[in-house]
């Protein structure tokens, strides 16, 4: 069976900063990313099954038939399987500097929320309002959902998310400590809306 990998970073590790430290991507990204993918493949490995591979498509169709798998590992698959998944998408929500959204997008956020400032409001308050640990998410129907842990939309059937945020302090406190609402706004300054904007072109 072909195993997963963690994906290689799309710019170096200290190309957030200041809003994310050089510190925070590699233990991020070098160890709590890596740690899921492993024990995904591990948990995997016994199935006998050898048409996973490393194709995000294929990834979303695990996550999305959770029941068909067994009891044995379909928590494994669900918690790392989603870290994965989850993880690999919000390396691409980010970009140095962060870029400009699509006038389409634009549009259809004012038209659901008012003003652009009133979603990052909205987007930002449930962030602060997830208990424990989890991701918030812009969907394609531009509803913000929250999900705890690593889950998402596709275990319940659902569509790829458009943007998620990760809210599990790994993703924040070397930064930030336990300061969320510091590390939600300096977000924003690294949201990678040219990506966004295609997912949503995309739906």
């Amino acid at each position: 069976m072909t195993q997963f990998s963690v994906p290689a970073l799309p710019y170096a590790y200290d190309a957030l900063q200041p809003a994310i430290s050089e510190a925070i991507m590699k233990l991020h990204h070098d160890t709590h990313h890596a740690a899921y993918v492993t024990k995904l493949n591990a948990a995997l490995e016994g199935l006998g099954v050898d048409s996973f591979d490393t194709e995000e498509a294929t990834l979303e169709h695990l996550l999305s038939s959770l029941d068909s798998l067994p009891n044995s590992v379909r928590a494994a698959v669900r918690n790392n399987g989603g870290g994965h998944y989850n993880h690999s998408l919000f390396w691409k929500f980010m970009t140095p500097g962060g870029s400009a959204m699509s006038t389409e997008l634009r549009e259809a956020l004012e038209a659901k929320y008012g003003s652009i400032d009133a979603f990052k409001e909205e987007f930002t308050a449930k962030a602060l309002g997830l208990f424990g640990s989890g991701w918030v998410w812009l969907q394609p129907n531009l509803e913000i959902t929250t999900s705890p842990n690593q889950d998402s939309e596709l275990m319940n059937g659902g569509p790829a998310p458009l943007l998620g945020l990760d809210v599990w302090e790994h993703a924040y406190y070397l930064d930030y400590y336990a300061a969320r609402k510091d590390y939600v706004d300096a977000w924003w300054d690294v949201v990678n809306w040219a990506f966004v904007s295609e997912r949503f072109k995309a739906e």
